[in-house]
């Protein structure tokens, strides 16, 4: 990454910066951002059993909803900047409040948090905002959706109109199954979540995901990434939070990434602006890659898990200030990300029973790992009161690594893997099978 010197200038109290969320996405943009030499401390809430193992990181107890502790906190440690992690508190409006009591926060206010926190919501904007995406239908009750169902020539995409940690998206191979994924989704499965349903038309082709820093106004984009969401090889099984990822996507060429920007994120950001809404934080572009050109599946607005840990290895310690200048409104439109002549590759160690039913606090024992452009993020980890190491979450540990080519990453990824076990590691062996050219079916 090359910004001018210049850029740094008035940008030097960086000596505190504060992430919320206690997940892989925390800990490697806390990795990511203790590379800056201004950086003194990392803090994280809640953070997990991997954070206090990162240069500078150590982590904070307190509970992120009792507002006036956190902001005794805040002053406390001197923040200097927030990146806040998750979905949930941006959907709670906790950048807002933290705007208002004077903080430099990187995240989206509620008013943008709801590109993610309602579908519905996300289609219509982009129905407004002329932005390619399948054919949906919003629907408020079982009878409505058997309808539109029984009248579709095809199986539809069924979804939970709000959050379900990426698990509330349903892609039937039959009317019936899509009849029975509405029903578990209208009877509580997502909570309230599942108040609205929005079925979509089905689309073809390649996932592909796009992420922009925006500060408002302008955006810079970061290396692309492909990410596997379902949970068994050859992209089988139910949809997860995401299994593996590599970045950047070899998929999308800077013809069809100009195409993409022009079609879809310049779009984006003005239809924003037009609805008033000062989106200072990342935009995440679930893209899918059509015979008729691309169209988005789904809009985040944080950083993707297992893509942020892909690709923050790839950012150098300049990063900070990218996202400090987004949360300032003050990008020049002349940064540059200048990656490293290596690609990155994640894959993900699971619970057995992810992303259903599954056990936790089962020690983790880690053996000897290639550490050579080799990182393992913690994602759900806890320790027992001796210091043992548990798996405390579905996704557990992200095992990742950067080479010349993804033969190579993936090569070290699952040598690397070999050497951890707990009970019920699960993971998938043909993450980046697209782009290793050593792959076949039988590895």
């Amino acid at each position: 990454m090359s910004i001018n010197s210049s850029s740094s200038k008035g940008y030097s109290r960086l000596e505190n910066v504060l992430i919320i969320g206690n997940g892989g996405r925390e800990n490697s943009l806390a990795w990511a951002i203790q590379k800056n030499e201004l950086v003194k401390k990392v803090y994280l809430i809640p953070g997990n059993a991997g954070s206090e193992r990162i240069n500078k990181c150590e982590r904070i107890r307190i509970d992120i909803n009792n507002k006036n502790e956190l902001v005794e906190k805040l002053d406390f440690l001197k923040i200097n900047l927030i990146v806040i992690g998750p979905e949930v508190p941006l959907a709670n409006g906790l950048a807002d409040f933290l705007r208002e009591k004077d903080y430099k926060v990187f995240g989206p206010g509620k008013d943008g948090a709801r590109l993610e926190y309602s579908k519905s919501w996300a289609k219509e904007f982009m129905q407004d905002a002329n932005i390619p995406t399948a054919k949906f239908w919003k629907v408020n009750s079982l009878e409505e959706a058997k309808k539109i169902i029984l009248s579709s020539s095809m199986p539809l995409v069924v979804k939970a109109d709000g959050l379900a940690s990426g698990k509330g998206v349903f892609i039937p191979e039959s009317k019936d199954e899509c009849f029975k994924s509405a029903e578990s989704i209208f009877n509580g499965k997502f909570g309230n979540s599942g108040d609205v349903v929005v079925l979509e038309e089905k689309i073809q082709g390649p996932e592909v995901s796009v992420f922009a820093l925006c500060d408002g106004k302008s955006y810079l984009l970061l290396p692309t990434a492909q990410d596997h969401k379902r949970l068994n090889e050859k992209d089988k099984g139910p949809n997860t939070g995401g299994m593996g990822a590599y970045s950047p996507a070899p998929l999308l060429t800077k013809d069809y990434l100009d195409r993409i920007i022009k079609e879809i994120i310049k779009p984006t950001i003005d239809e924003l602006n037009k609805k008033n809404i000062d989106y200072k934080g990342v935009i995440y572009f679930g893209l899918m890659i059509t015979n008729s050109g691309p169209k988005v599946i789904e809009y985040n607005c944080r950083f993707g898990d297992p893509e942020c840990q892909t690709i923050m290895p790839l950012m150098d310690q300049n990063f900070v200030f990218l996202l400090e200048k987004c949360s300032m409104g003050n990008l020049t439109g002349d940064e540059k990300i200048d990656t490293p002549d290596k690609v990155s590759g994640c894959v993900i160690a699971t619970s057995k029973g992810y992303p259903h039913k599954y056990k936790t606090g089962f020690p983790i024992k880690i053996g000897k790992i290639d550490s050579s452009d080799c990182q393992i993020f913690d994602s759900g980890t806890c320790f027992n009161k001796n210091g043992e190491l548990l798996t405390d979450g579905g996704r557990v540990l992200s095992i990742v690594c950067q080479d010349k080519d993804f033969d190579l990453v993936f090569e070290k990824a699952y040598k690397n893997l070999k050497e951890i076990n707990f009970d019920g590691i699960y993971f998938r062996n043909d993450i980046g099978h697209q782009v290793r050219k050593n792959f076949s079916s039988e590895n």
